[in-house]
């Protein structure tokens, strides 16, 4: 039983760590357009702007999920049940994941009411295809 509450206290622990990680520099804007964390929906990956405006909006419940996980991990050696034992370190794992999948739906939504860049001249949008109808042919 030790073993299994090690495990799910170093699982909780580093996992929330990481949240509160993500969500620190999410807040603070530090966070690079990446393809492996945070949020990262279409409307997020558009633009560095867009990356950074999701990031910040996501921040506060990615930062409360981190909370929510390492508090759970703490007190998993503190108990002596194994009921106990599972019951927070599942509360604490679906509470992380929740707060986590909310961050990320607010994130989305602020990056998809970001207004659309404007066009360039001509009315080329600077796909750079190479072959854009929008221009006018002599």
């Amino acid at each position: 039983m030790l073993a299994v509450q090690v495990i799910l206290c170093a699982i909780l622990v580093l996992g929330g760590a990481a949240l509160l990680l993500l969500g620190f520099r999410g807040l603070r804007g530090q966070l690079p357009r990446n393809r492996y964390v945070g949020v990262r929906t279409p409307a997020a990956m558009s633009s560095d702007e867009a990356f950074e405006l999701a990031n910040r909006a996501a921040a506060p419940a990615m930062l409360a999920g981190g909370a929510a996980a390492v508090l759970a991990g703490v007190s998993v050696p503190m108990l002596a049940s194994t009921f106990s034992v599972v019951m927070i370190s599942v509360l604490g794992l679906v509470g992380a994941f929740a707060l986590m999948t909310a961050g990320g739906v607010v994130g989305n939504r602020a990056a998809e009411a970001m207004p659309a860049p404007a066009p360039a001249a001509g009315g080329c949008s600077g796909c750079a295809c190479g072959g854009c109808s929008a221009l006018p042919r002599d």
